[in-house]
Protein backbone atom coordinates (compact mmCIF):
# COMPACT_ATOMS: atom_id res chain seq x y z
CA UNK A 1 0.00 0.00 0.00
CA UNK A 2 2.69 2.99 0.91
CA UNK A 3 4.29 1.51 -2.21
CA UNK A 4 1.66 2.43 -4.85
CA UNK A 5 1.12 6.02 -2.42
CA UNK A 6 4.95 6.65 -3.34
CA UNK A 7 4.38 5.52 -7.09
CA UNK A 8 1.47 7.42 -7.30
CA UNK A 9 3.14 10.95 -5.53
CA UNK A 10 6.34 10.17 -7.93
CA UNK A 11 4.06 9.93 -11.40
CA UNK A 12 2.54 12.95 -9.81
CA UNK A 13 5.46 14.89 -9.97
CA UNK A 14 7.07 13.41 -12.84
CA UNK A 15 3.51 14.94 -14.94
CA UNK A 16 4.05 17.84 -13.08
CA UNK A 17 7.82 18.63 -14.11
CA UNK A 18 6.93 17.98 -17.77
CA UNK A 19 4.05 20.38 -18.06
CA UNK A 20 6.27 23.26 -16.85
CA UNK A 21 8.94 22.32 -19.15
CA UNK A 22 6.12 22.20 -22.03
CA UNK A 23 4.70 25.59 -20.66
CA UNK A 24 8.04 27.11 -20.23
CA UNK A 25 9.73 25.30 -23.26
CA UNK A 26 8.02 28.01 -25.76
CA UNK A 27 8.59 31.26 -24.01
CA UNK A 28 12.72 30.01 -24.59
CA UNK A 29 12.14 29.49 -28.04
CA UNK A 30 10.53 32.85 -28.36
CA UNK A 31 12.61 34.77 -25.86
CA UNK A 32 15.64 36.45 -28.53
CA UNK A 33 12.25 38.24 -30.57
CA UNK A 34 10.94 39.36 -27.08
CA UNK A 35 14.31 40.83 -25.90
CA UNK A 36 14.03 42.09 -29.40
CA UNK A 37 11.07 43.52 -29.20
CA UNK A 38 11.67 45.25 -25.95
CA UNK A 39 15.29 46.77 -27.05
CA UNK A 40 13.84 47.61 -29.80
CA UNK A 41 10.76 49.27 -29.48
CA UNK A 42 9.48 49.24 -25.32
CA UNK A 43 12.96 50.74 -24.28
CA UNK A 44 12.81 53.56 -26.79
CA UNK A 45 9.52 54.43 -25.99
CA UNK A 46 9.83 54.71 -22.53
CA UNK A 47 12.77 56.62 -22.91
CA UNK A 48 10.63 58.79 -25.43
CA UNK A 49 7.97 59.35 -22.81
CA UNK A 50 10.55 60.11 -19.92
CA UNK A 51 12.06 62.75 -22.10
CA UNK A 52 8.36 64.68 -22.38
CA UNK A 53 9.24 65.95 -18.98
CA UNK A 54 12.20 67.28 -19.07
CA UNK A 55 13.49 70.40 -20.49
CA UNK A 56 16.76 70.30 -22.56
CA UNK A 57 19.63 72.82 -23.18
CA UNK A 58 23.22 72.61 -24.72
CA UNK A 59 24.49 71.14 -21.60
CA UNK A 60 21.72 70.13 -19.24
CA UNK A 61 17.86 68.68 -18.99
CA UNK A 62 15.71 69.74 -16.00
CA UNK A 63 12.41 67.67 -15.01
CA UNK A 64 9.63 70.54 -16.06
CA UNK A 65 6.69 68.01 -15.48
CA UNK A 66 3.99 68.67 -17.35
CA UNK A 67 5.26 71.92 -18.73
CA UNK A 68 6.27 70.68 -22.58
CA UNK A 69 2.15 69.42 -22.56
CA UNK A 70 1.18 72.92 -21.65
CA UNK A 71 3.28 74.69 -24.27
CA UNK A 72 1.17 72.39 -26.72
CA UNK A 73 -1.95 74.04 -26.21
CA UNK A 74 -0.34 77.56 -27.06
CA UNK A 75 1.38 75.86 -30.04
CA UNK A 76 0.05 77.53 -33.44
CA UNK A 77 2.47 75.63 -35.61
CA UNK A 78 1.46 72.63 -33.49
CA UNK A 79 -1.69 73.60 -34.48
CA UNK A 80 -1.16 74.07 -38.36
CA UNK A 81 1.03 70.73 -38.45
CA UNK A 82 -1.94 68.55 -37.36
CA UNK A 83 -4.25 70.24 -39.49
CA UNK A 84 -1.36 69.64 -42.19
CA UNK A 85 -1.40 65.77 -40.88
CA UNK A 86 -5.12 65.58 -41.66
CA UNK A 87 -5.13 66.85 -44.67
CA UNK A 88 -2.39 64.64 -45.93
CA UNK A 89 -3.30 61.87 -44.44
CA UNK A 90 -7.21 61.76 -45.46
CA UNK A 91 -6.50 63.11 -49.00
CA UNK A 92 -3.46 60.37 -49.96
CA UNK A 93 -5.33 57.61 -48.21
CA UNK A 94 -8.41 58.92 -50.72
CA UNK A 95 -6.71 58.22 -53.42
CA UNK A 96 -4.61 55.67 -52.72
CA UNK A 97 -7.29 53.34 -51.53
CA UNK A 98 -10.02 53.92 -54.07
CA UNK A 99 -7.45 53.60 -57.27
CA UNK A 100 -5.85 50.33 -55.45
CA UNK A 101 -8.98 49.08 -55.08
CA UNK A 102 -9.64 49.67 -58.74
CA UNK A 103 -6.29 48.07 -60.14
CA UNK A 104 -7.21 45.17 -57.62
CA UNK A 105 -10.42 44.51 -59.28
CA UNK A 106 -8.90 45.14 -62.67
CA UNK A 107 -6.02 42.67 -62.22
CA UNK A 108 -8.45 40.00 -60.43
CA UNK A 109 -9.72 39.37 -64.35
CA UNK A 110 -8.09 37.62 -66.53
CA UNK A 111 -6.39 39.57 -69.78
CA UNK A 112 -3.62 39.49 -72.04
CA UNK A 113 -0.51 40.62 -70.45
CA UNK A 114 -1.92 40.66 -66.86
CA UNK A 115 1.89 39.76 -64.99
CA UNK A 116 3.42 42.42 -67.04
CA UNK A 117 0.77 45.25 -65.47
CA UNK A 118 1.04 43.56 -62.60
CA UNK A 119 5.20 43.95 -62.35
CA UNK A 120 4.52 47.31 -63.23
CA UNK A 121 1.35 48.43 -60.83
CA UNK A 122 3.49 47.05 -58.09
CA UNK A 123 6.94 48.65 -59.01
CA UNK A 124 6.64 52.08 -56.74
CA UNK A 125 6.17 50.25 -54.06
CA UNK A 126 9.55 48.97 -54.20
CA UNK A 127 11.18 52.25 -54.86
CA UNK A 128 12.81 53.94 -51.22
CA UNK A 129 10.97 56.70 -50.44
CA UNK A 130 13.90 59.24 -50.85
CA UNK A 131 14.18 58.05 -54.29
CA UNK A 132 10.72 58.68 -55.17
CA UNK A 133 10.54 62.27 -52.84
CA UNK A 134 13.85 63.13 -55.51
CA UNK A 135 12.41 62.24 -58.60
CA UNK A 136 8.50 63.64 -58.23
CA UNK A 137 10.75 66.92 -57.06
CA UNK A 138 12.24 67.00 -60.01
CA UNK A 139 9.13 66.38 -61.74
CA UNK A 140 7.68 69.44 -60.68
CA UNK A 141 10.49 71.35 -61.25
CA UNK A 142 9.85 73.65 -64.44
CA UNK A 143 13.46 73.48 -65.24
CA UNK A 144 13.90 69.94 -65.48
CA UNK A 145 10.64 68.49 -64.98
CA UNK A 146 7.68 68.14 -67.62
CA UNK A 147 4.36 68.43 -65.26
CA UNK A 148 4.51 72.37 -65.13
CA UNK A 149 4.61 72.69 -68.70
CA UNK A 150 1.50 69.92 -68.73
CA UNK A 151 -0.30 71.45 -66.23
CA UNK A 152 -0.28 74.92 -67.95
CA UNK A 153 -1.29 73.41 -71.51
CA UNK A 154 -4.15 72.06 -69.68
CA UNK A 155 -5.07 75.51 -68.03
CA UNK A 156 -4.92 74.44 -65.14
CA UNK A 157 -1.55 76.95 -63.78
CA UNK A 158 -1.37 80.26 -65.43
CA UNK A 159 2.50 80.05 -66.47
CA UNK A 160 4.79 76.72 -65.37
CA UNK A 161 5.77 77.40 -61.95
CA UNK A 162 7.21 75.08 -59.65
CA UNK A 163 3.70 74.04 -57.19
CA UNK A 164 5.94 73.45 -54.13
CA UNK A 165 7.21 76.76 -54.10
CA UNK A 166 3.40 77.87 -53.68
CA UNK A 167 2.16 77.56 -50.41
CA UNK A 168 -1.82 77.21 -51.46
CA UNK A 169 -0.38 74.20 -53.57
CA UNK A 170 2.92 73.17 -52.21
CA UNK A 171 0.96 70.21 -50.88
CA UNK A 172 -0.50 68.71 -53.56
CA UNK A 173 3.12 67.47 -54.36
CA UNK A 174 4.06 65.25 -51.39
CA UNK A 175 0.47 63.90 -51.76
CA UNK A 176 0.50 63.30 -55.38
CA UNK A 177 4.21 61.58 -54.49
CA UNK A 178 2.42 59.63 -52.07
CA UNK A 179 -0.93 58.30 -53.72
CA UNK A 180 1.81 57.07 -56.07
CA UNK A 181 3.67 55.24 -53.92
CA UNK A 182 0.78 53.97 -51.98
CA UNK A 183 -1.57 52.50 -54.43
CA UNK A 184 0.36 49.68 -54.82
CA UNK A 185 0.21 48.33 -51.64
CA UNK A 186 -4.12 48.57 -51.34
CA UNK A 187 -3.52 46.63 -55.02
CA UNK A 188 -1.45 43.63 -53.57
CA UNK A 189 -3.91 42.87 -50.49
CA UNK A 190 -6.92 43.61 -51.58
CA UNK A 191 -6.55 41.46 -54.96
CA UNK A 192 -5.26 38.72 -52.73
CA UNK A 193 -8.33 39.31 -50.64
CA UNK A 194 -10.25 38.99 -54.40
CA UNK A 195 -8.99 35.51 -54.71
CA UNK A 196 -10.02 34.53 -51.85
CA UNK A 197 -13.81 34.65 -52.47
CA UNK A 198 -14.99 31.70 -53.44
CA UNK A 199 -16.27 32.20 -57.14
CA UNK A 200 -19.56 30.08 -56.58
CA UNK A 201 -20.83 33.29 -54.85
CA UNK A 202 -20.73 35.42 -57.94
CA UNK A 203 -21.64 32.25 -60.09
CA UNK A 204 -24.92 31.93 -58.07
CA UNK A 205 -26.09 35.90 -57.86
CA UNK A 206 -25.50 35.68 -61.46
CA UNK A 207 -28.08 33.11 -62.14
CA UNK A 208 -30.20 34.60 -59.40
CA UNK A 209 -29.73 38.14 -61.69
CA UNK A 210 -28.06 40.21 -60.11
CA UNK A 211 -26.13 42.75 -61.94
CA UNK A 212 -22.72 43.50 -61.39
CA UNK A 213 -23.26 46.25 -59.26
CA UNK A 214 -25.09 44.05 -56.91
CA UNK A 215 -22.13 41.37 -57.20
CA UNK A 216 -20.08 43.81 -55.99
CA UNK A 217 -21.62 45.64 -53.38
CA UNK A 218 -23.20 42.49 -51.93
CA UNK A 219 -20.92 39.57 -52.53
CA UNK A 220 -17.67 41.00 -53.42
CA UNK A 221 -17.50 44.50 -50.80
CA UNK A 222 -18.67 41.99 -47.68
CA UNK A 223 -15.87 39.99 -47.96
CA UNK A 224 -13.36 43.04 -48.37
CA UNK A 225 -14.90 44.81 -45.66
CA UNK A 226 -12.70 43.30 -42.91
CA UNK A 227 -9.42 43.55 -45.08
CA UNK A 228 -10.32 47.15 -46.26
CA UNK A 229 -10.83 48.33 -42.53
CA UNK A 230 -7.05 46.48 -41.32
CA UNK A 231 -5.13 47.98 -44.53
CA UNK A 232 -7.07 51.96 -43.99
CA UNK A 233 -6.25 51.31 -40.44
CA UNK A 234 -2.39 50.39 -41.57
CA UNK A 235 -2.03 52.71 -44.34
CA UNK A 236 -3.11 55.57 -42.14
CA UNK A 237 -0.42 55.63 -39.42
CA UNK A 238 2.01 54.89 -41.70
CA UNK A 239 1.07 58.08 -43.70
CA UNK A 240 0.13 60.04 -40.60
CA UNK A 241 3.99 58.93 -39.45
CA UNK A 242 5.40 59.37 -42.85
CA UNK A 243 7.94 62.26 -43.22
CA UNK A 244 10.03 61.18 -45.79
CA UNK A 245 8.63 62.24 -48.75
CA UNK A 246 7.77 65.59 -47.17
CA UNK A 247 11.24 66.44 -46.17
CA UNK A 248 12.85 65.54 -49.33
CA UNK A 249 10.72 67.36 -51.66
CA UNK A 250 10.08 70.50 -49.11
CA UNK A 251 11.58 70.24 -45.74
CA UNK A 252 7.93 71.73 -44.42
CA UNK A 253 8.18 74.79 -46.80
CA UNK A 254 7.00 76.86 -47.55
CA UNK A 255 6.18 79.10 -44.70
CA UNK A 256 5.22 75.84 -43.13
CA UNK A 257 2.24 74.92 -45.25
CA UNK A 258 3.97 71.17 -45.59
CA UNK A 259 5.02 70.97 -42.23
CA UNK A 260 2.95 67.42 -40.85
CA UNK A 261 3.93 66.61 -37.05
CA UNK A 262 6.63 64.23 -38.25
CA UNK A 263 8.43 66.90 -39.79
CA UNK A 264 7.89 69.18 -36.86
CA UNK A 265 9.01 66.74 -34.55
CA UNK A 266 12.16 65.97 -36.19
CA UNK A 267 12.80 69.97 -36.54
CA UNK A 268 11.97 70.26 -32.93
CA UNK A 269 14.65 67.47 -31.94
CA UNK A 270 17.33 68.00 -34.16
CA UNK A 271 17.22 72.05 -35.14
CA UNK A 272 15.70 73.53 -33.03
CA UNK A 273 17.47 70.83 -30.19
CA UNK A 274 14.46 70.81 -28.19
CA UNK A 275 14.01 66.86 -27.30
CA UNK A 276 12.01 67.32 -24.67
CA UNK A 277 9.05 69.23 -26.58
CA UNK A 278 9.36 66.79 -29.59
CA UNK A 279 8.85 63.78 -27.12
CA UNK A 280 5.72 65.49 -26.15
CA UNK A 281 4.23 65.99 -29.52
CA UNK A 282 5.47 62.49 -30.31
CA UNK A 283 3.16 61.34 -27.39
CA UNK A 284 0.22 63.35 -28.75
CA UNK A 285 0.46 61.52 -32.21
CA UNK A 286 1.02 58.47 -30.11
CA UNK A 287 -1.98 58.80 -28.30
CA UNK A 288 -4.05 59.96 -31.38
CA UNK A 289 -2.92 57.31 -33.72
CA UNK A 290 -3.93 54.51 -31.06
CA UNK A 291 -7.23 56.15 -30.12
CA UNK A 292 -7.45 55.94 -34.15
CA UNK A 293 -6.43 52.07 -34.02
CA UNK A 294 -9.25 50.83 -31.44
CA UNK A 295 -11.80 52.33 -33.28
CA UNK A 296 -11.04 50.80 -36.90
CA UNK A 297 -10.72 47.41 -34.72
CA UNK A 298 -13.84 47.87 -32.88
CA UNK A 299 -15.38 48.57 -36.45
CA UNK A 300 -13.37 45.63 -37.99
CA UNK A 301 -15.03 42.93 -35.21
CA UNK A 302 -18.49 44.48 -36.28
CA UNK A 303 -17.81 43.38 -39.68
CA UNK A 304 -16.78 39.98 -39.19
CA UNK A 305 -19.37 39.01 -37.18
CA UNK A 306 -21.65 40.33 -40.09
CA UNK A 307 -20.08 38.36 -42.55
Amino acid sequence: MTYAVSEIRSAGRRRKRRLSHAAIEPWLYLSPAIVLLVVVLLVPLIVGISYSFRKFSAFKSEYVGLGQYQAMLSDQVLGQALVNTLWWTVASLFFQFFLGLGLALLLDKPFIGRKLVQAVVFLPWAVPSFLSGLTWAWLFNPIIGPLPHWLYALGLKAEPTNILSDPATAMWGPIVANIWFGIPFFAITLLAALKSIPSELHEAAAIDGASPWQRFTKVTLPFLAPTIVITVMLRTIWIATFADLIFVMTEGGPAGSTSTVPVYIYVSAFKSLDKGYASAVAVLLLVLLIAYAVALIAIRRTLVRHV
